[in-house]
Order: C-alpha cells, then structure tokens, then sequence
C-alpha cells in the first residue's frame, strides 16, 4: 500500500544568453515534478523580483493549499538568501475542493505556480551573480499520500539597468497572478455573522453593478472553523446574496474576524474576471435558522460502499472468529445431503435470514445509541463483560454437544412436526450466532464500507449493513441453492465423527479465548466463578444427555430435565459471580503488552499529537482482546524479530490503542481516520502529518514495506 517516500532527481540545467551563469533545479518526487523560477533574468540593487515554485502533479495526484482541509498538509518553504536579501510570504492562489467521501480537502491539481515576492539587497556590485536557494517540502496524494522535498537553487546575474523579463515564463506568471485572490471589498461589500451552528456571509456588489453570481464557496484560513465537507448553500436576498456555512463541532464559540476567500464560479467582476476575493470581515452574533438543503444525489461512493461491504461479508466467512460457527453449518449440511434441495435450500434461506435479522438489530442498536451520543463501533458488544461471558458459555455448550455429551433435540424426535420448527429455529438462531461472533472480526473492504456507512443517513447505514449481511450469507445460500453443488463434497460417512471432535476442540479454543478476554475486561478473579460455572454446566449436560437421552432412562425424563436445569441455573449464578479468585495468583497480560519485544506505549490523541510535532515516526495498532484477526496479525508479524529490528533501527515510537473495553477517545481516533471497527494499522512518517492506513490484514512484509516507504 505505501509506496518509497522520497524518489529525488536532481538535474542542473544551463542557461543561455544573458542569464548564463545562472542555474535551475529540476526535483522530480514520486508523483511531482517542481522547479524554481524566476519571472526576470537579471535582478537590480535595492530592486524588487517575482520566484516562484512551479509544480506540476501527475494526473489524479493533488497537494496542497496553506489550509488542507480534513487531510494534508501544506507546502513549505526555507529560503537560504544572499545578505540584505528578503523573502515574503507565500502568495496562495485560490484552491480546488479535492473531493473523496467522506473528506474533502482544498489543494491543487495539475500545474501550480506559488509565487514568492523577494526585495534585493541595495549593497550590490553590478556584473557579479547571486545565488538564491530554497528547500521546499510537500505532500502529493491521491488515494495514498507520499511525502515529497527538494533543494533548488537559482543564480541571476546583477545588472544596472531594469531587469528584462523571463520569456521562458511569462505566460505563466500571468495565469498564476490571474488566480490570486483580490481585494475583496474593492469590487463587493461583505459582512460576517455567527450562530451556535452557522457562519453567514453577506454579499452586496458596491455602487449596484449587479455583478450576478451561482455558485460561491467559502475557503477559510483557519482549519477548525468550518465543516468542510458540509454544503455551503447560497441565498438570493432583495439587496445581494448570502452564503450559510456549518460549523465544526471544534469551532469556538465565537470568533472575532471571519478570515478566508471566497471563490465564484463566474468571477466577481463578470465573466472572465477575477474568482477569487479575500475577505477579513469582524464577526457579529446573530440568530442564522437552519438552512434548506437540497436531497444529497446518489452518488457512485454509496454503490462503491455497497460492493465493498458484500465483499467484506463474503471473506468474514473465512476470518478466524466465523470459521468455527460456519463449519459447524457445513458439517450439518453434508449430514443432510442425501435429502431432497428443497430442504437444503429452506435451511439456507432460514440461516441468511438469521444473519440479516442480527445485523439489522446490530444496526439499530448502533445507530440509537450514537444519536443518544454514544461513541461505539463495530464489535461495541463485545466491550460488555456480561456478552463476553454468555458467548464463552455458549460455545461450551456446543462444544460438549459436539462431543456427544449430550443431543440437542433428540428427545424431540417423536414429536413429528415439532422436530421440524426446532431444525427451523436452529437454522435461524445459527445464522445469528454466526453474526454476534463475525463482530470482532473486520474483513478487507469491511473497514471502507463501515466507515462510509456511520457518516451517512440511517437510510444508507442500513443499505450498507444489509449489504454486509447479504455477502456473508451469501455462500451457503449459494450452496444450498444448487444442490448439486454437494457432489464436490466428502459423502458422509464415519469422518464426520471425526470432524465433530476437530469442531469442537475449535469451539472449546473459542471458549478459552473469550475467558481471556474476559480476565482483562472484568479482573483475574472472575476467572474462578467462571470455571466453576462451566464445570457444573458439563454436569448438567451429561445428566442431561446419558439419564434421559437413552432409549430406558436411568431417571425420569421429567427428574432429569429439573436436575439439569437446577445445575444449569447455579451454574449461571456462580459463572456471573465469578467471586471465589482462586486462579488470582495467575497473571494473564493486558492488550497493550500482548507483543513483549515492541515497547508499547499507551495511545492518546495527546501523545500522538507531541509525536508529530517532535517530527517521530509513529505506529499505531488500533487493536482489543477480543478481535482474533488483531491476534492473528500480532503474532504472524508484529512479533517477527525483523519487524521488532526494524523499529528499533529506525526509532519508530509504538503506540498502542486498546480497544478491548469502551474508551471514548479511542473511538473517535478511528472515526478521524474513516473507520468505525479493527483492526486499524496507522503509520506517520518522520515529519509527516498524512497518516498511511495499512490493510486489516498484515503480514511482516506489509509492515516493513511501509516502514521503508515501499508501499
């Protein structure tokens, strides 16, 4: 995914005629290719001259403007200049909207000039050179970013008379000039107002030149007032126009001075006019209503969503956390594959019910609480102990009927039809349970599409779950649906015995793993309760299933069935207890100490915050106790000592963000980056702000690739 971050090619190219002696840098960058120029070919003592930064991007690749918007980073410059010599500001020309859902960033595309005024020393002696140098830094992305820098230096030879202009790049100095925002109130008069919510702009043409203008956008200087992706919806008034602008929820309360520019699509002195005008205007208070917005037009992200979030559904299958439940279901569908398709395809169809019902109320739940303020992702669930503890208990069960111990609805055989609803419910109730375990668990594609889906209506959050559900009911629906499909597989026979241990070894291991989740959510000591909770549980179901399931019972029927509950509910009590800690002298490691040979910090949007500004690289693993796929990928290649050599060779700080219990700030560090699930691998570079997302799944050569800016 991340490709090298620097590629540097440096080129002295000669220059001819009267500028002979001076000299132009070429920096050719992964995806952008810069070059410093001057507008004259001479400078004059105590004069006055016109650089500029040309950089010219490769198609579909952008940088940035001085305010980035929702991502980037803007270029910067450090003149190293001959004494006397003064360079001023940045001369910004008016930014694009850089567009990719749901962020949107203010950058250029294509060719850009950044101008640069330079005033020249007066102590010169004519018919000498001066050289001037810059180092230049930038951030070039498209759906990746790759940090870009370059040293450029330019000799121009010091004349007595006016200098003569650089024909080479006339034309485009004047297009960049063109682009620079004017004066704004020369042409317009304008006002600024604030609510708790809104900015309002007022614009009125000065002496009623009734310059009309359609679409107008407003670019703010300063990065945390405005919601950038938000519609800036514009107002026809009696005496002019106003332009409604949202809030960020990091917006101050009040500001002072509404600073920025805004940009029309017609230009504000008619047609081929200037389209840019900067605004500094004093912000008064004022109550601004809410205003109408048009209906959002589909768009091809929501589709790109939906085809991210089937496929995502499809590969949860083949995740760590789903395999066991889905193997279970295929072993009891090649039990039954002698029995007629409609049969195979009932039970089909009644399981990808299950799995859209549960990811339905998984949705509803997740989308109420969030609106009551709630900050949860997915696998939110999985945060409660008292889940944790019901799942592991679960998978016991079913891990003991796995191993004969006892036969779940044997005793309902001789009931006729009410063998068939019970095959019914079981078909339905499994394709839910398949669904609570798919929730640690996120697939390739899945983080995109969830992602997407909490920043969107409920509407479209619903279309995305479905979506979700659907990919992951998909394959056995399939298999049911042609049985002919079943000739590929084993027949049944005396394997399948064997088959039924192996599952069940996977489902007592599930279990094992949601007690260790469990001892770092709820304490060491609940570990005792637990224990004696499952061991009176396995006593009830071997009653359960050896007194009563014989063809002579040792038991009443009826006895056995009241015994079995009777454990069963002690069992649950003690289980939920889990006060006795006699396993208290037993240490089981938090999250954030999982891998040993990586010294962990914890994560906070503070200590990321320093990193950055001290210029560290830093690694974040976004993980929880309760994500298999976060354990899979520790072991397999956050462990490999290449992978612990490299970060300590290049001095990469690790943080850690455990996400096995619920934590605010974790949660909206995820939301930042476009994710709502884990796992979430993040790389800054040295001195970089634009954060390197890696895949869910990660090998030791992923990592070291984007360690190495190889990606």
């Amino acid at each position: 995914m991340v490709k090298k971050l620097f590629i540097l090619f440096l080129a002295a190219v000669p220059l001819l005629g009267q500028a002979a002696n001076a000299q132009a840098n070429v920096v050719r960058s992964a995806n952008v290719e810069a070059e410093l120029i001057s507008e004259v070919e001479s400078i004059q003592p105590a004069g006055f001259f016109w650089t500029a930064l040309r950089m010219k991007m490769d198609p579909d690749w952008h940088t940035y403007w001085k305010n980035p918007g929702d991502s980037g980073l803007a270029t910067s410059m450090e003149w190293t200049l001959p004494e006397g010599f003064q360079a001023g500001e940045i001369r910004w020309p008016y930014p694009e909207r850089i567009e990719l859902d749901p962020l949107v960033s203010y950058g250029y595309e294509n060719e850009i000039l950044l101008l640069v005024p330079i005033k020249v020393s007066s102590n010169l002696k004519t018919g000498t050179a001066q050289t001037i140098q810059l180092h230049a830094q930038w951030l070039a992305c498209e759906k990746i970013c790759i940090p870009g820098e370059g040293t450029f230096s330019l000799s121009l030879p010091v004349n007595a008379e006016i200098p003569a202009p650089n024909k080479a790049w006339i034309q485009s100095f004047s297009q960049a000039r063109s682009a620079l925002p004017i004066a704004g109130e020369s042409v317009w008069h304008f006002d600024a107002e604030e609510s708790s919510r809104y900015f309002r702009i007022g614009m009125r043409t000065n002496g009623n030149q009734g310059y009309p203008v359609s679409k107008v956008y407003f670019f703010p200087y300063d990065n945390s007032i405005i919601d950038h992706a938000a519609s800036q919806p514009l107002n026809k008034l009696e005496n002019g126009y106003e332009l409604i602008i949202p809030k960020s929820a990091s917006a101050p309360p009040q500001t002072a001075e509404l600073q920025g520019v805004l940009f029309s699509k017609e230009g504000w002195r008619g047609p081929g006019s200037e389209k840019a005008a900067e605004i500094m205007e004093p912000v008064q208070k004022a109550n601004i209503p809410a205003p109408v917005l048009p209906e959002p037009i589909p768009s091809t992200s929501f589709w790109i969503a939906v085809l991210f979030a089937f496929l995502g559904g499809m590969i949860l299958n083949l995740m760590p956390c789903v395999l066991p439940v889905l193997s279970i279901k295929i072993l009891n569908f090649m039990s039954h594959a002698n029995e007629k398709g409609y049969h195979s395809f009932r039970q089909g169809v009644l399981y990808s019910a299950g799995v859209l019902a549960s990811f339905w109320i998984l949705a509803g739940l997740l989308l109420f609480l969030r609106a009551g303020g709630e900050h949860i992702g997915w696998g939110f669930q999985l945060q409660s102990p008292f889940v944790v503890l019901a799942l592991a208990i679960l998978f016991f069960v079913f891990g003991l009927n796995l191993f004969d111990v006892f036969e779940i609805g044997t005793s309902l055989t001789r009931v006729g039809n009410i063998h068939i609803r019970s095959q019914t419910a079981a078909s339905f109730l499994s394709g839910m349970l398949a669904t609570i375990v798919a929730t640690p668990c996120t697939a390739p594609f899945m983080g995109t599409a969830l992602g997407y889906g909490f920043t969107q209506s409920a509407a479209t959050s619903f279309a995305v779950f479905t979506a979700l559900g659907a990919g992951m009911a998909f394959p056995y629906l399939a298999l049911s649906a042609f049985p002919s499909l079943v000739r590929f597989l084993p027949k049944p026979g005396r394997w399948m015995i064997l088959m039924k241990r192996i599952l069940g070894m996977m489902l007592f291991a599930t279990c094992l793993w949601l007690l260790w989740v469990l001892t770092i959510q709820a304490g060491i000591k609940v570990l005792g309760g637990v224990v004696v909770g499952l061991g009176l549980i396995g006593i009830g179901a071997w009653i359960y299933g050896h007194w009563s399931g014989t063809e002579e019972p040792l038991v009443d029927r009826r006895k056995t069935a009241i015994i079995s509950a009777l454990l069963f509910t002690i069992a649950g009590t003690v289980s939920a207890a889990g006060s006795t800690g006699f396993f208290a002298t037993v240490q089981f490691p938090a999250a954030s100490e999982r891998v040993k040979n990586i010294p962990w910090r914890p994560f906070s949007p503070a200590a990321l915050e320093q990193l950055r500004n001290e210029g560290k690289p830093v690694f974040i693993d976004f993980t929880a106790a309760w994500c298999l796929t976060c354990q899979v990928n520790e072991r397999l290649a956050l462990s490999q000592p290449k992978v612990v050599n490299k970060f300590k060779d290049l001095g990469v700080v690790a943080l850690k963000a455990d996400w096995t219990n619920r934590d605010e700030e974790i949660t909206k560090a995820l939301a930042s980056y476009g994710r709502n699930s884990i796992p979430l691998y993040v790389y800054y570079a040295p001195s970089s702000q634009e954060a390197v997302l890696l895949p869910e799944l990660i090998t030791a050569e992923i990592v070291m690739d984007s360690l190495e800016g190889k990606v």
